[in-house]
């Protein structure tokens, strides 16, 4: 009986290994090696990147600010409102595409939403928040402005935006799409597209170069980490420029 006891157990102890392993080789199958490799970088390093690699600017407007501090990259997805008269901005409408666009995301995306002239008006308060944080969204991206900053800072949700305002978007402002490129912060975004955010601003990563730029922000912060033992060893930041070339 004892003996039965215990083979029963070692085959239940056996499947749930498998059913661990399994788990866990998903995991490691559905991790993303670009997103991970951004997240070791510096802010200022993949910007420089980009200027190099794509030759055009990536880095958001300066204004745009973490009104919820916290570091992190994902890929985009996108909303645009624009502004509309009070019976097209009812309560359904005035969300509905940053709503789905929201709904629709997966763990560790970064919703990117654009409100046209907007700085005066919040484009997500605590509840859109909420739905972000319960979706597992990384943080969020506002050309326009944020409200209910006490409550979504206890959901520990980053959030970038342009403006703090308590307006509503509600009789002011219409849903136009979403999953369509927008132009936010100065710079163009394009759904996937990668998002590095963090203290020194934000970053955007034209998913078909993220490879290469990845490559070059590397090799920014390698050649960066040479330098600093450098200038600190012979007090000059003149030299270190001479042989590394960079600043």
């Amino acid at each position: 009986m004892k003996t039965r006891y215990f083979l029963i157990v070692a085959v239940l102890v056996f499947a749930v290994s498998i059913v661990v392993a399994v788990s866990r080789g998903s995991q490691q199958v559905a991790a993303d090696p670009i997103i991970e490799g951004f997240q070791k970088s510096t802010v200022a390093s993949v910007a420089d990147a980009v200027d190099q690699v794509v030759g055009e600017r990536g880095f958001l407007s300066h204004d745009m600010r973490p009104m919820i501090p916290g570091k992190f990259v994902g890929r985009a997805r996108t909303a645009l409102v624009r502004p509309a008269p009070p019976e097209k901005a009812t309560p359904a409408l005035a969300v509905k595409h940053s709503v789905e666009m929201i709904e629709g995301s997966k763990p560790g995306a970064v919703g990117v939403i654009v409100m046209e002239d907007g700085l005066d008006v919040a484009a997500i308060g605590g509840l859109m928040a909420t739905t972000a944080k319960a979706r597992e969204m990384a943080g969020m991206i506002l050309d326009g402005g944020v409200r209910d900053l006490a409550e979504i800072r206890a959901l520990d949700l980053p959030v970038y935006a342009r403006s703090v305002t308590p307006a509503t978007a509600v009789g002011r402002y219409a849903s136009v799409s979403q999953g369509e490129p927008v132009t936010c912060g100065g710079v163009t975004i394009k759904p996937g597209d990668i998002i590095v955010a963090g203290e020194d601003g934000v970053v955007r990563v034209p998913a078909e170069k993220a490879a290469e730029v990845l490559a070059k922000s590397q090799e920014i912060d390698e050649r960066e980490s040479k330098m600093v033992p450098f200038i600190k060893k012979f007090k000059s930041l003149t030299k270190a420029i001479q042989v590394f070339n960079r600043i």
